[in-house]
């Protein structure tokens, strides 16, 4: 009997024991990786649980204290908080229980200026703030105002820049004040302020005046300021054209000329001299007024020369228009002209006299009215008391205006005319002239003796004529025509009934004349051929 021998099954049994455990094995080592990152995550996540906070300033000024503080609101452990620099610079440490925060106090210097953040370690966990940036102020100090041009002096349209410095300070802003008042974009249109600059671009006059700057700096509601001294900022007014005149004065035998030269607008200083045949004769500078008088050697009835007025300033030279003199005496004709002025009802209301005066440079002129002198502009004499109360006279005293008419104003009125600088000269006289007022002439138009209105009330006045005198033709000549058909029409009818009541009685066979036929015609034209003859 054979035994059956369990090799075959032995074998078996002993290789399955030996796979297992290398599959046991291999799924061990590939877990490895994935515990490690398991325990890493785990490691991380408890430490990232802890979560710092840090508050304090951003700004500070320099030379201050500032005060950061951290705390980590989710420890229930004594935490150790570090306060850190620009990432690793170690500040200070401080150690607190719980929730309590950690204070830190810094005196703010120059170097403080700095990143910050804190650092908090409780156990085995660390965590990190947010980041604080603390910018350093310094306070503005030794502020002054500064301009281009220097001095500030410019002529209008010119640009003028001013500048606000300091000899220090940081996180600045500017205030600009003219005369002290605030400048503003509202207050002041062609201003602008541009950093620490005030710029002004086609200055004017108005922008004359004193300027300052405050320089200005604000943290955490606390203000500090520096202000300059005030600058004068002078705007110059370009100089006109300058005009001239002269005058004519005697002493004793002899007469000397006054030349004036004066200009409307300009800054001073300005320098103004007098040139004769193109010499200079005087010259003075103005710092107070336009206006320059000069004494020359003048002659009446000669030619002294042409004269010519000059002004200059530091940017321009300027002459006036040339002027001769020569002072022509008076003399030749002189002749009184009248003009009469209307209202809007036609009623006349005044009167002008001109006094016109055919020779003379310095005329003076003397009005009379029936022998009687009328008031003096410059001097009232007892005996030149006024003879009518509504009189003006304008002109150089050339032109008397009757402001007010009435029979009173009614008489001869003449002027008679010397050269004013000489009192004792003889007299020019002119051809008396009837100014006759009336209460019919008030209430009436004469149209023919206003000088300016008799133009064109005349022409008004030939063209309503005309006008009428045609309408009166045209209607003439319409009747007549009228009156010319009807009685041709009239005719016609009684010609052709006269014909039929005499057919029967005249023979057939007798023949009609051609004499006959221009007869009737002639007939039928005679009563309009003698209307017409009429109607011429």
């Amino acid at each position: 009997m054979l035994k059956h021998t369990p090799t075959t099954k032995l074998e078996k049994p002993c290789q399955r024991p030996i796979h297992s455990t290398v599959m046991k094995n291999r799924q061990t080592l590939n877990l490895l990786p994935i515990l490690a990152l398991a325990s890493l995550f785990i490691k991380i996540s408890g430490s990232v649980s802890l979560r710092p906070v840090l508050t304090g300033p951003d700004m500070a000024y320099l030379g201050s204290r500032v005060a950061f503080r951290c705390i980590a609101s989710n420890s229930s452990t004594p935490v150790t908080y570090d306060l850190m620099r620009d990432g690793d610079v170690l500040i200070a440490t401080y150690q607190a229980q719980g929730d309590q925060p950690a204070p830190f106090y810094l005196k703010v210097s120059a170097t403080t200026e700095a990143s910050y953040h804190c650092r908090a370690t409780s156990g085995a966990e660390t965590g990190v703030s947010n980041i604080i940036k603390l910018s350093v102020v310094i306070p503005p100090s030794n502020t002054r105002v500064t301009s281009e041009p220097s001095p500030p002096v410019a002529f209008e349209g010119s640009r003028i820049v001013l500048s606000c410095n300091v000899i220090k300070g940081s996180h600045l802003s500017y205030t600009w004040l003219l005369n002290r008042k605030e400048i503003t974009p509202s207050t002041s249109p062609f201003v602008h302020l541009t950093g620490n600059k005030l710029l002004m671009e086609n200055v004017t006059p108005e922008h004359t005046g004193q300027y300052s700057c405050m320089a200005w700096s604000m943290v955490q509601d606390i203000r500090r300021f520096s202000s300059s001294r005030e600058l004068q900022v002078t705007v110059k007014v370009y100089v006109s054209k300058p005009k001239i005149s002269f005058s004519i004065s005697k002493d004793g035998a002899g007469y000397h000329g006054n030349v004036t030269c004066w200009s409307t607008r300009g800054s001073h200083p300005v320098n103004i001299s007098l040139l004769v045949d193109d010499k200079e004769v005087g010259s003075i500078t103005a710092t107070d007024s336009l206006t320059a008088w000069f004494l020359v050697a003048m002659e009446p009835g000669l030619d002294m020369g042409v004269a010519q007025c000059r002004m200059k300033t530091e940017v321009q030279e300027l002459m006036s228009e040339p002027v001769t003199l020569e002072v022509v005496p008076v003399g030749g004709d002189v002749k009184v002209e009248v003009e009469y002025f209307y209202r809007a009802d036609s009623k006349l209301a005044a009167a002008r006299l001109s006094c016109q005066v055919s020779r003379g440079t310095f005329p003076y002129i003397s009005w009379f009215l029936n022998d009687s002198a009328l008031p003096s502009e410059t001097h009232v004499e007892s005996h030149l008391q006024p003879v009518l109360p509504h009189v003006a006279l304008t002109g150089q005293r050339r032109t008397l205006v009757l402001t007010k008419l009435g029979p009173e104003e009614s008489g001869y009125y003449h002027c008679r005319v010397r050269d004013s600088y000489d009192d004792s000269g003889p007299w020019v006289e002119s051809a008396a002239v009837l100014v006759q007022v009336t209460d019919r002439i008030l209430n009436s138009m004469p149209r023919t003796t206003s000088s300016t209105e008799t133009p064109l009330r005349f022409f008004m006045t030939t063209i309503e004529i005309i006008t009428i005198a045609f309408c009166c033709f045209l209607m003439l000549m319409m009747a007549v025509c009228s009156g010319c058909v009807y009685r041709m029409f009239d005719h016609n009818q009684a010609h052709a009934h006269v014909a039929m009541t005499n057919s029967d009685a005249l023979p057939l066979s007798e023949p009609q004349s051609p004499s006959g036929g221009k007869q009737a015609s002639s007939t039928d034209c005679d009563v309009p051929s003698r209307t017409t003859e009429t109607t011429v």
